[in-house]
């Protein structure tokens, strides 16, 4: 399995990619045998655990009275979640003349993501000057090629500052029910500060990865130290500069994306570091540097959305050369070209692991094996270096996870490891709707009850039967590894709807059910078109390994093909939906 492959010319034979590909197999059912099926092996932030979820960054608890709106009150736009979804969607309606716009937040600011994740060294590991939306609007240059989150949250604080979308927004709060009221066309929504708000179009915009989880481990609540999930993080306890680790034994749960930015820092400042680990991530190369002031002053007016341009049209340049089959080269062939691209890129990323990493017991099981893309990639120049730090220990658990936690720390296989701090790196619940409230539409219907049968919606955006309700980021959209570039076109699409509705005297808007149909089956036809799915290692990207109905995933056509349809939907408005006029 140690075949250098770097040589495009002395390619490897088959055989060592077909070994390779059933080492990922191994690995993957290995996995599968130690934990229940899908999401059953994560639990909630409640119970004896809630203290977790509580918010660390809010200064204070803001008492308000509940907001009762009359007739006379119905906002324009209510925003579930404060998030770029809700900032970016917000801009676009505001250019084109919308005036009431309501935010409801859970946390005490905008943000989403980055108002939570406020761990060290968090950053976006997508290229700044493509990740934060609406720099060519802020007239923004981002100070570094990967941001670091206290710039992104300055920036999404900096949006609703320039489009006065702090008027009407309403913090520590979070939406219980959506439901539809017929006869006045509008949603009335409750919250958990007793508000009964009411709205003329709703955006769920609560983001897919929005709700923090952990694993669900015996002994948790017997633990007697301090324990904190990475979206929560103390620096009370840590200091802000992590000072306060010196004299102390931290562990963390979890290798995932926010683990390796986390881990360098812990292994820098703690007094020991136990990292337990699961399934390892694949750790590539990170290219950063500050902005060159030179390059940000050439820039011309407009010029992230020639970038964005430029990346689409290279997409589509990418999607076209894949359907295209050469002279003499079956499908089943190209497939398995495909296959072994990604395997060198995999092996790869061993063979630097075995660079960097001094001791090759910890190298060996710091390497993943699955395909690339099956779990969220890693970028990282410091978190394969931690390990060479004598203060650093791996305990692999070699696809069991941590099952039990004692008094004093992690136990596995009888021994218990002491930590005076435990850091829960175990992500986020994967929310394959976009929506965590109960939402009732047209004739009393529950929304979860209508997926029931399987994900129905066109775009990824609308459903059926549920009037003038939008939905971003969930399931039956385009992937975009970039969640910023999928984001910007559905504000835009969601943007345009409202402004078509309102400019043509309708109240409602709503999707009819062939259309509904029609887009279902452009996501069953696309389903194939991934790996991220049986074959993958459990993860977020394949919903932990479960088996899920083919209308439940992402559409797989392509992010051209995507805006295209979005395209062409919107010059045939009257073809997908159904106006009302009171």
């Amino acid at each position: 399995l140690n075949f250098d492959a770097s040589d495009r010319s002395d390619r490897p034979p088959q055989e060592y990619y077909d070994r390779i590909k059933e080492k990922f197999a191994r690995e993957r059912d290995l996995r599968l045998g130690y934990r229940p099926p899908g999401t059953e092996m994560y639990r909630d932030l409640d119970g004896a655990m809630a203290d977790l979820a509580r918010d660390p960054y809010a200064d204070d608890w803001v008492e308000r009275e509940p907001i009762i709106d009359g007739d006379n009150d119905i906002v324009d736009v209510l925003f579930i979640g404060g998030g770029f979804s809700a900032l970016l969607t917000s801009a676009r309606l505001r250019e084109r003349g919308v005036q009431s716009i309501r935010i409801v937040e859970r946390g005490a600011d905008v943000g989403g993501t980055w108002y939570w994740n406020r761990y060290p060294g968090v950053a976006c590991d997508v290229v700044s000057y493509d990740y934060l939306p609406l720099l060519d609007e802020m007239d923004y240059v981002p100070s570094r090629h990967y941001a670091e989150g206290p710039e992104i949250f300055a920036h999404c604080q900096a949006i609703a500052r320039k489009y006065d979308l702090y008027d009407l927004a309403v913090f520590q709060t979070t939406v219980t029910s959506t439901v539809w009221d017929e006869a006045a066309a509008c949603w009335n929504i409750t919250t958990d500060r007793g508000d009964s708000m009411r709205a003329k179009f709703v955006v769920c915009a609560n983001g897919t990865l929005a709700k923090p989880r952990l694993a669900r481990i015996d002994g948790m609540e017997k633990f007697g130290g301090r324990a904190f999930h990475t979206s929560r993080w103390d620096y009370d306890f840590t200091g802000p500069d992590l000072e306060k680790l010196g004299d102390l034994r931290v562990g963390i749960i979890g290798t995932g994306a926010s683990a390796v930015q986390i881990i360098p820092h812990l292994g820098e400042h703690a007094k020991s570091l136990h990292v337990f680990q699961r399934t390892p991530s694949s750790i590539d190369i990170r290219d950063d540097w500050e902005t060159s002031e030179e390059w940000a002053s050439k820039l011309q007016p407009g010029w992230q959305a020639a970038r964005r341009a430029k990346i689409v049209s290279k997409f589509r340049e990418q999607a076209e050369r894949r359907s295209t089959l050469k002279p003499g080269v079956t499908r089943e062939e190209k497939i398995r070209r495909q296959e072994n691209n990604n395997i060198d890129a995999m092996m790869r990323i061993h063979r630097r692991i075995d660079e960097v990493v001094e001791d090759p017991e910890t190298a060996e099981a710091l390497k993943p094996w699955y395909m690339l893309m099956c779990k969220r990639p890693c970028f990282h120049n410091d978190y394969l270096p931690t390990f060479n730090r004598p203060n650093v220990h791996l305990v692999d658990t070699r696809g069991k996870g941590i099952t039990e936690i004692g008094e004093r720390g992690p136990i596995f296989e009888g021994t218990e490891y002491e930590v005076d701090l435990l850091i829960y790196a175990t992500g986020f619940e994967v929310q394959k709707t976009g929506i965590y409230n109960r939402i009732v539409g047209e004739g009393g219907v529950d929304l979860d009850e209508k997926y029931g049968e399987g994900i129905r919606t066109l775009l990824g955006i609308h459903t059926a039967g549920f009037p003038n309700l939008f939905i971003m980021g969930g399931y039956q959209a385009s992937f975009q590894f970039n969640l910023t570039d999928l984001l910007q076109v559905q504000g835009d699409h969601i943007a345009n709807a409202i402004q078509y509705a309102r400019a043509n005297g309708y109240d409602t808007i709503d999707v009819t059910p062939d259309a509904e149909e029609w887009w279902v089956q452009e996501v069953i036809k696309h389903r194939g078109k991934t790996n991220r799915n049986a074959e993958c290692t459990p993860g977020y990207y394949n919903f932990e390994g479960q088996e899920n109905r083919r209308q439940d995933g992402n559409y797989n056509g392509g992010f051209p093909a995507y805006i295209d349809h979005i395209a062409t939907i919107e010059a045939n408005m009257d073809d997908h939906f159904v106006f009302t006029t009171d």
